[in-house]
């Protein structure tokens, strides 16, 4: 290839558009350049740009010192070993060794970056703690700090640039160093994560301190004695227990002046000052039922109490004392939260004793058709009623013992069923013991499943239940009255 080929090649813009050629200026985009003011070296901070070892380097520790760092706060960034009791010394010793090396506080600081001069601020604290907590009882503490989110992520960033690794997050550092404070101040106070008996808030922007007393919990029997008394309080259906009750319940709130809840809680509640109680029973027994024998399971919480600790068998004779033979109570323990759970949810067997009278009008349930009742014309009944069966002791003791292990179908009775659920629950007779037919009545020992209705049992409600005493004799049955014998549980 000739020489003017060769330039022919690298002439590229030979081969542009037509007119290209001559018209195109590679250097017309070009913008003049102003000429800037000159480059000192001495406009850098190259500190700023400089790699800072973290401490416990004595660089890092020198930064720590520069930012105005306090005591607390220099000893859990310093990565060096201490305990809170030490801490405010630590601090000290490490600030005096960078100032030994001329390292000082910039003049311009007024607190410290990270923890906002709080940790200089825990006397106030632990007094401002110990004014809300007088007098209440406690050993178990758990201590928490409200801060502002702004001020945590604060910290957190600058903890993460300067502070050593695996330095204490201040949230957590606070409580530490405020809770082994004030349990120095008040001795043998633990503080714990779980089951605390007193919890403390503390607001660090405004220093309100919060104080809430957990529930006291106990556990115990108790046997009811007399008949008539609820278990729980039960609020007037005037007035509802509003507005400080009404002319029915004579202001007191309540339908029935006392109650299973109030005979044991009452005296308890005195006793460890609290504000209110909570009862939870094991199941529980209509009004009319007394609960005898080794007396039916329960928990009662004492809310928000300022005693904590007591004698509980001197409580347990308190409570009997003052029941007047109404109430009575043992077994009396300290108990936890938990336990609610398991008084609530254990299904326990029961026995009871039951007495009723039969006859002499016949049984006639409504008749079902298509699953809907239907009551029975004038006429049948007249017919039904005109031959009633007549029994012998033997016979009536032969037909109660047929329902001895079969599986009741009870549909929700009557009485009940404003407040509960309309449904058919299976439930199991386990035993039926002791029968003693004298005349037209009949007493014997049930045992059964957790959940039955035991009245219905005997007369049916109207065949809602099925089997029952009823339906066997071909007799109306009426509850004289009904005993709780025993809970089968713990």
């Amino acid at each position: 290839m000739s020489k003017d080929e060769n330039n022919e090649e690298e002439d590229w813009s030979k081969f542009a558009s037509a007119g290209y050629e001559s018209a195109y200026d590679p250097w017309a985009d070009l913008v003049p350049q102003e000429e800037s003011e000159e480059f000192l070296d001495d406009d850098i901070d190259f500190e700023d740009f400089s790699s800072i070892r973290p401490p416990p380097a004595e660089e890092g520790l020198d930064y720590l010192v520069k930012m105005g760092t306090c005591n607390h706060c220099m000893a859990r960034l310093s990565g060096k070993s201490f305990n809170w009791e030490s801490a405010e010394e630590v601090g000290i010793s490490i600030r005096i060794s960078c100032e030994e090396r001329g390292v000082m506080k910039d003049d311009d600081i007024e607190y410290c970056p990270y923890c906002e001069d709080l940790f200089v601020d825990l006397d106030i604290l632990v007094e401002v703690m110990k004014n809300e907590l007088d007098g209440v009882e406690f050993k178990k503490m758990q201590l928490g700090a409200h801060f502002a989110k702004d001020h945590v992520a604060k910290e957190d960033d600058l903890r993460t640039r300067h502070g050593a690794t695996g330095s204490q997050a201040l949230k957590a550092a606070f409580n530490d160093a405020l809770g082994f404070k004030f349990s120095k101040e008040m001795g043998e106070i633990e503080l714990v994560k779980d089951q605390p008996e007193v919890m403390v808030l503390i607001d660090t922007l405004t220093f309100d301190v919060t104080a809430d007393l957990r529930s006291l919990y106990l556990y115990g029997r108790y046997r009811k004695l007399e008949r008539g008394i609820p278990q729980t309080r039960w609020p007037c259906r005037v007035c509802k227990g509003r507005d400080g009750g009404c002319e029915t319940c004579n202001e007191t709130g309540l339908q029935y002046p006392t109650s299973v809840q109030d005979q044991i809680g009452e005296p308890l509640r005195a006793a460890f000052q609290a504000k209110n109680t909570a009862f939870h029973g094991m199941g529980r027994e209509d009004i009319d039922v007394r609960c005898l024998g080794r007396g039916r399971p329960f928990v009662i919480e004492m809310k928000s109490p300022i005693r904590r600790y007591a004698d509980l068998s001197e409580l347990t004779e308190l409570v009997n004392a003052t029941s007047a033979g109404r109430v009575e109570i043992s077994e009396l323990r300290a108990s936890r939260r938990s336990e609610v759970a398991r008084i609530k949810g254990t299904a326990a067997e029961k026995s009871y004793t039951i007495r009723f009278k039969y006859g002499p009008e016949q049984h006639c349930p409504p008749v079902k058709i298509d699953g809907e009742e239907e009551s029975q014309s004038e006429d049948v009944a007249e017919v039904v009623q005109e031959n009633p069966p007549e029994w012998t002791a033997e016979q009536v003791t032969e037909l109660c013992m047929s329902l001895e292990g079969v599986t009741l179908a009870q549909q929700t009775p009557q009485r009940v069923a404003h407040r509960r659920a309309d449904k058919v629950r299976e439930r199991q007779v386990v035993s039926i013991s002791d029968i003693v037919v004298e005349g037209d009545e009949v007493e014997m020992t049930v045992r059964c499943e957790s959940g039955t209705y035991v009245k219905e049992l005997v007369h049916s409600d109207e065949g809602r239940t099925v089997p029952s005493v009823a339906e066997k004799l071909g007799l109306v049955c009426e509850v004289t009255w009904l005993d709780v014998n025993d809970v089968h549980a713990d």
